[in-house]
């Protein structure tokens, strides 16, 4: 059996992943920094709860020393942080969204690097975004343009870096980034036209290649992603 391991999964895209990804035969581990909140959604789901707060380095240890095995790593857990003008945002913004969506998936990635390395069908899944897409942010026709997320894209464009330079050092794992679309979640007031589910299609997708699928790439549901 699979041995995933998604973080703050208990809600939003994270929650409906693991429901899936649980469908589809895995052995899911929901990971959640809300200890109450995580063990409800893993018992609703047929899941196993883990404590897991992606900013803090004994968590994600004591994490690791938890599952033991792994064989597919989603990224997920993130923050959507301050939208307003970009000559308002300050550093203190910026570190506040890098500390959980940008060096969170690296602390995890790092600490469960050993396991999935032991694993013959390591995949790594980063949620990333179309905000962190330069591409979409210069396309007037796109609706990335139109909302000025200095913090939050840009964290999302170093996390599409960061999983390149994890493609290219690890080529027997499967490592893409994906961008589930605008969907409505908690993250953006519930605002987005695509359900749930909808979002979490390209998660589970990716979570599930086989060690000839893609790698180094960045997706969502219809394709190709311009970095």
């Amino acid at each position: 059996m699979t041995t995933t391991l998604i973080t703050g999964a208990n809600k939003g895209l994270g929650f409906e992943t693991a429901r899936q990804l649980i469908a589809a035969g895995h052995e899911v581990w929901m990971g959640s920094r809300d200890a109450e909140k995580g063990k409800a959604a893993a018992n609703e789901l047929g899941g196993r709860f883990v404590q897991l707060d992606v900013t803090d380095d004994e968590s994600v240890r004591a994490a690791a020393e938890t599952i033991g095995h792994l064989d597919v790593l989603v990224n997920n857990a993130g923050i959507a942080g301050s939208i307003g003008p970009v000559g308002d945002v300050t550093p203190a913004d910026l570190r506040a969204v890098y500390e959980t969506n940008t060096f969170g998936p690296v602390r995890v990635t790092h600490t469960f690097l050993p396991l999935l390395e032991k694993s013959e069908k390591a995949v790594l899944v980063y949620v990333s975004s179309g905000l962190g897409s330069a591409g979409r942010i210069l396309d007037p026709a796109t609706v990335e343009f139109h909302v000025p997320t200095l913090a939050y894209g840009s964290a999302k464009a170093a996390l599409n870096m960061i999983t390149l330079h994890y493609a290219k050092t690890y080529p027997n794992m499967r490592v893409n980034c994906v961008d589930p679309g605008y969907t409505a979640t908690d993250l953006n007031g519930f605002q987005g036209p695509q359900t749930i589910a909808e979002g979490a299609e390209i998660i589970v997708r990716m979570a599930q290649v086989t060690e000839d699928g893609p790698t180094g790439t960045f997706v969502d549901r219809n394709g190709t992603v311009p970095w």
